[in-house]
C-alpha cells in the first residue's frame, strides 16, 4: 500500500471512529425522542417536502412494506399524514405534520451539536477542519 493510501485510510478510519464510535449521537437522539433512528431519519428527511413511500423508501435505503411500518408508526404518534397525490392517483403523499416538523428540529439540534473536541480546538484548527470537510463535501456530491 502507498504511503497516500495508507495515510487516507488512517483518516478516514479516524473520522469513523470520531463519528460512529466515540461521538455517536444516534443514542442520544432515539433516547431523547423515544423512537428509533430510522424514524426520525425520515422525519428529517420529509422536512424537505412530501414523499412518495417509493421515493421514501428509496431514500432511506430500505424496502417499501418495511418502510410502510416506519410510516405506520409514526402515523400513529401523528408526526405524519398520508394525502392524495395530485401527480398519480394511485399512490400517496408522506406529509409531515408540525409534530413532526418539532420532532425533526430536535433531532437535528441534537445531531448538529458540536463534540467539546471540536469546540476546544482552536480557531485556525477548526478553520482547517472546516476548509477540509468543505472539500470532501464537494468531491463527494459530484
Amino acid at each position: 500500500m502507498s504511503d497516500d493510501l495508507e495515510t487516507a485510510a488512517r483518516v478516514w478510519q479516524g473520522l469513523r471512529t470520531l463519528v460512529l464510535d466515540i461521538h455517536d449521537r444516534r443514542k442520544d437522539v432515539c433516547d431523547a425522542l423515544g423512537m428509533s433512528f430510522i424514524r426520525i431519519k425520515a422525519l428529517r428527511m420529509l422536512t424537505a417536502g412530501p414523499l412518495t413511500l417509493r421515493d421514501l423508501a428509496e431514500r432511506l435505503a430500505t424496502d417499501a412494506p418495511y418502510t410502510s411500518v416506519v410510516v405506520a408508526d409514526l402515523e400513529r404518534r401523528g408526526m405524519v399524514e398520508r394525502i392524495a397525490n395530485p401527480g398519480d392517483r394511485r399512490s400517496k403523499l408522506v406529509v409531515i405534520t408540525d409534530s413532526g416538523a418539532e420532532a425533526a428540529e430536535a433531532a437535528e439540534r441534537i445531531l448538529g451539536e458540536p463534540p467539546a473536541s471540536v469546540v476546544a480546538l482552536g480557531l485556525a484548527d477548526q478553520a482547517a477542519l472546516d476548509r477540509i470537510v468543505t472539500t470532501l463535501l464537494g468531491a463527494d456530491a459530484v
